[in-house]
């Protein structure tokens, strides 16, 4: 018995299949196959074929300019603490990725290498965990977080310290090697300091760093804690499979630690070490020098007097000092269109079918209430909750679903969602979220256009401008990031060149949508959150029967399908048959359906 033939892989699959578009239409074809839909759902790896595991896994080949950039799109201000740790951490990358080479050919690795820990030094709010957070996320390492204050009880021991380490195996769902190359981010890092109050060694806190020194250079970490029942049940269930008393370890070598803190008061201390060595010269001093200044110039030796224990400066080579944040500063958080706070009230309100824009004069105001809350950019959800939290509570029950902050909704909250849910006439407040939508598509569409060049000049024919309005209508009304709905659309559309191969070898009609067509195909499955082939099956199912009617009274076996074939496609049908029946009457001998 003959077996049957073997399907195609992915590669052969795309390749006939663009080459039979291409022939048949005249014009080149790239075809992406549904299988595309691994840029959302990673790709199964085929049996045999080995799984995707530790540094592989980490999605980094960048260069320390390209990650600068990308935190810029995200972060105000920060210019030199975004420098800093783009370059460090792709330093570390690379430099791991280059040692890994070197060490297929023998090469043995260098002894006394210092790792670039990093230490960030700023008040609250000013983004230094949104940072670190981003370009862990960005990179596809495993990443936590946690307090230094929580050690200071227990830290004296290091339990909590390699704790952090551990959490980092959990992010990195159990994949050792994996978690060998995450980030861990220890914030107030400034409260393990010894105080310089007390007659004494101060145990707890000098504790606390002497069991982060080993960590943060190397050093293997147990997975096996008797403080935590889960590895313990992992341990027993790994003899009961095994019968092996198997020792699991965590080495730190190439995990990077990134320390933040306030560090108030040191800025005095580098003044007095400043002011000493001015004096010892003969200089002026400079008695009103702001103390960012003063932080910039921060050596070991501030560390040290801070508090710090020398062991524990030298093993954090790297220190970048983030500013403060202004009301302008503030305003442009607000402004910027990957905000996290402005996209997620948007959420929030979106979740109950209503829309909401807001206007400039509003950003401003909200920044300034901002500012003096002395917390930096958290003192703008608070002021944004104070604020929107009433029209939250009231407005899903109403009848309106656009919603304009203005000037005057952030001034007197109550008293404007009174005025609202007063007026049977909301024609004012739409006029206004109009003129808001404009503004804000025109904001839009220029980073739109910068992100579809990027894929028009791979896929010229998907992308056209027609196209690119309905990635620009999508992002406005969900917030979905444009990149990922350039890769959907690209998805979507070639579910549609498929469709219609798959239609002409299941009923050998040959079918063809036009770009309007497609367009409303994409709009529909973006909309409904379905593939493009649903749609298509949807609007085909009287395809077979009407096209057969039409082919045996014309011959016709081609159709291209215009909009209305997609957005009417029952009425289209009839009218298709109907202009086909009038073009060529009955024949003697035959009869209609009615008849």
């Amino acid at each position: 018995m003959d077996e049957p033939p073997k399907f195609p892989d992915q590669e052969t699959l795309e390749k006939e299949l663009s080459e039979y578009l291409s022939k048949k239409y005249g014009y080149q074809i790239k075809v992406i196959s549904p299988m595309m839909a691994a840029q959302q759902q990673p790709k199964e790896p085929t049996e045999g074929e080995p799984k995707p595991s530790g540094i592989d896994q980490i999605n980094f080949d960048m260069k320390p300019e390209e990650l600068e950039a990308y935190l810029d799109r995200f972060v105000i201000r920060q210019d030199e603490s975004k420098a800093v740790l783009a370059t460090k951490i792709c330093t570390h990358y690379n430099r791991i990725k280059y040692t890994r080479r070197r060490a297929r050919f023998g090469t043995e690795q260098m002894v006394g290498r210092v790792k670039n820990n990093i230490l960030l030094i700023g008040p609250t709010g000013v983004g230094k965990t949104y940072l670190v957070k981003l370009i862990a996320q960005k990179l596809g390492v495993p990443f936590v977080k946690g307090d230094a204050t929580k050690f200071s009880e227990t830290g004296y021991v290091g339990g909590d310290v390699e704790d952090l380490v551990r959490e980092l195996v959990i992010q990195a769902d159990d994949d050792i090697e994996l978690a060998e190359h995450g980030i861990v981010y220890i914030d107030e890092i400034d409260k393990i300091a010894s105080s310089q109050f007390l007659i004494g060694p101060d145990v707890s806190r000098t504790g606390v760093q002497r069991a982060l020194l080993k960590p943060m250079e190397e050093t293997e970490v147990d997975l096996k804690v008797p403080h935590d029942p889960v590895s313990q049940i992992q341990a027993i269930e790994q003899y009961r499979k095994t019968g092996k008393r198997e020792k699991r370890t965590v080495n730190t070598k190439n995990i990077l630690f990134i320390m933040s803190g306030a560090f108030n008061g040191l800025a005095e201390l580098v003044k007095r070490r400043l002011q000493k060595q001015e004096i010892g010269f003969g200089a002026e001093m400079h008695s009103r020098r702001e103390d960012l200044g003063f932080l910039r110039q921060v050596k070991a030796e501030d560390l040290i007097a801070y508090g710090f224990e020398s062991e524990f400066v030298g093993r954090i080579p790297v220190v970048a000092v983030l500013d403060p944040l202004e009301v302008d500063d503030l305003y442009q958080i607000l402004k910027n269109p990957n905000n996290p706070m402005i996209l997620g009230k948007k959420e929030d309100f979106r979740s109950y079918g209503i829309d909401v824009l807001f206007e400039d004069e509003a950003l401003r105001i909200l920044a300034e209430s901002a500012h003096q809350e002395k917390t930096g950019a958290r003192g703008l959800s608070s002021v944004l909750e104070r604020v929107l939290l009433p029209f939250e509570k009231k407005l899903p029950s109403w009848h309106l679903r656009h919603f304009a902050v203005t000037a005057q909704t952030v001034r007197e909250p109550e008293d404007e969602l009174q005025r609202m849910l007063a007026s049977e006439d909301d024609s004012e407040s739409l006029k206004i979220f109009n003129r808001l939508a404009e503004e804000e598509k025109t904001a839009m569409r220029a980073q739109v256009l910068r992100v579809k060049d990027k894929y028009a000049e791979n896929y010229p024919l998907v992308f056209t401008p027609d196209r690119t309005e309905v990635v620009l209508d999508h992002h406005f009304t969900t917030g979905i990031p444009v990149e990922k709905l350039f890769e959907e659309v690209l998805l979507l559309y070639n579910q549609v060149r498929l469709f219609e191969v798959g239609f002409y070898e299941k009923h050998g009609f040959r079918v063809h949508y036009d770009e309007q067509a497609i367009n409303a195909i994409i709009t529909t499955a973006l909309a409904e959150d379905i593939p493009a082939t649903v749609v298509c099956n949807r609007i085909s199912v009287d395809y077979d029967y009407g096209f057969r009617l039409i082919a045996d009274r014309t011959g016709q076996t081609q159709f291209v399908i215009p909009r209305e074939g997609v957005t009417n496609h029952q009425t289209y049908l009839d009218d298709l048959i109907r202009e086909s029946y009038k073009q060529y009457q009955l024949r003697p001998g035959e009869y209609s359906k009615e008849g």
